[in-house]
């Protein structure tokens, strides 16, 4: 190996946030942590001045696929008046995707699934979401408009 490729090879190493993984399901494991992470930051610009108050909590996940691995991840949870909007991650590896999240519309101890948000999928590397009721239904682009459609739940 050349003193160029040498040296390349230390700055990389050396590069804050990189880190080597012992497996895919680990890289997969951190990427979902920190998707979730960057989706409360995106949640909180968008609903920047609604009253509207977003509370991160963590949920354990088991993931057969994953070499039954048990590992925690954040869930975000929106609030208005006495309802909820609960966004929780309920699985890495599973139809096609990684990283599934339910979003749930909680009404006094009550639950109604509304959508499932994919971190990753054969059709794109960002979030996608569908609605939950609908099974195989066709995956879209999450965007601004998709969010606010999938909380309209706290307002009815």
């Amino acid at each position: 190996m050349s003193a160029k490729a040498q040296f390349l090879k230390k700055l990389q190493d050396q590069q804050p946030g990189r880190r080597d993984f012992d497996s895919k399901s680990e890289a997969d494991i951190a990427e979902l942590r920190l998707r979730m992470d960057e989706l409360q930051e995106m949640m909180d610009a968008w609903l920047a001045g609604t009253g509207i108050c977003i509370e991160s909590y963590d949920v354990v996940l088991s993931d057969l696929l994953a070499g039954r691995k048990t590992f925690s991840v954040t869930a975000l949870k929106l609030h208005y008046d006495n309802r909820e909007i609960k966004f929780t991650p309920v699985y890495l590896y599973g139809q096609g995707v990684t990283g599934c999240v339910e979003v749930s519309l909680w009404i006094e101890g009550r639950v109604t699934p509304q959508y499932r948000l994919f971190m990753r999928c054969s059709e794109s590397i960002n979030w996608t979401c569908s609605p939950a009721a609908i099974p195989g239904a066709r995956r879209r682009a999450f965007s601004e408009d998709a969010f606010f459609e999938m909380i309209t739940g706290l307002l009815a």
